[in-house]
């Protein structure tokens, strides 16, 4: 396997990031997650949009986004694969043990892994810490993630695939890696991006492509929705068939089914929409 770091395309064997990279010591960095079809990535763009608005939101340089794309059509064309999860990383470089920065510059790793395509319908459960609305990470896909590893560690325990968070005034959010829409009297909505909840690209399109609208959602809401969906970038619109200990039978229902067909006939017509 060939991946992308500082400049060039390295063996994963023989590739190093120093062990004074800020993000492993502090987590001071960003990264975007990007489906990659048949050799071809899937909203690079708009990922990249978002790439250099998390860069602003964290005080790093803005990316150079022709070499993120140069970075990204090598690595693809290196390691040939029907479905793929590229993953390009961006942080505050070689710094100091402390939270300040170094000067030595950003480094940049774009690498790529196979992946399945999901199930149809998945469980979640929900957990008892909360996204800060208004914290200084907010809305911003960084790199300090540990917050999820604990909750998705947690769902995995309870033979879920997913944990979804509320916010510290009780409104639904999102979960670890994805964003959540609820079905109510058949109209779909989901939480907006003033709930803390990530900005995530396929949330995006599907609120585009199926009329979705923003609302602010109680936590409780998932004990009466009548469909619970995902989505994310490797999930694409992904149903919830389970919420803790109650059972949504017949998922996915007929508008996340609907959402489902929709997302797959848009995505497959245009991959960089």
């Amino acid at each position: 396997m060939k991946i992308w770091l500082d400049g060039g395309l390295q063996d994963t064997d023989s590739a190093r990031v120093s062990v004074f990279d800020h993000g492993l010591t502090v987590g001071d960095g960003i990264f975007e997650t990007v489906k990659t079809v048949d050799g071809r990535p899937f909203a690079l763009t708009r990922h990249l949009d978002r790439l250099t608005r998390s860069a602003r939101g964290l005080g790093l340089p803005d990316p150079d986004l022709d070499e993120v794309r140069r970075a990204c059509a090598a690595v693809i064309e290196a390691n040939p694969m029907p479905l793929g999860r590229l993953r390009v990383t961006y942080t505050g470089g070689h710094g100091p043990l402390g939270s300040d920065r170094g000067e030595h510059g950003p480094t940049l790793v774009v690498a790529l892994g196979e992946t399945g395509r999901r199930p149809d319908s998945t469980a979640v459960v929900t957990v008892p810490w909360t996204r800060n609305e208004r914290g200084a990470l907010t809305g911003l896909k960084t790199t300090s993630y540990a917050e999820n590893v604990v909750a998705l560690a947690r769902a995995r325990e309870r033979g879920a695939s997913e944990a979804l968070f509320g916010n510290t005034v009780g409104q639904l959010c999102e979960g670890t890696g994805s964003n959540v829409f609820v079905v109510l009297d058949g109209e779909i909505h989901t939480p907006p991006v003033a709930s803390g909840c990530l900005a995530g690209i396929t949330r995006a399109l599907a609120v585009e492509w199926t009329g979705a609208r923003e609302t602010d959602l109680p936590l409780d809401v998932l004990e009466r929705a009548d469909e619970i969906f995902l989505t994310s970038t490797l999930r694409d619109v992904q149903a919830v068939h389970r919420v803790d200990d109650r059972e949504l039978p017949g998922a996915p229902g007929p508008v996340t089914a609907k959402a489902m067909r929709i997302f797959e006939e848009r995505s497959g017509d245009d991959l960089d929409p």
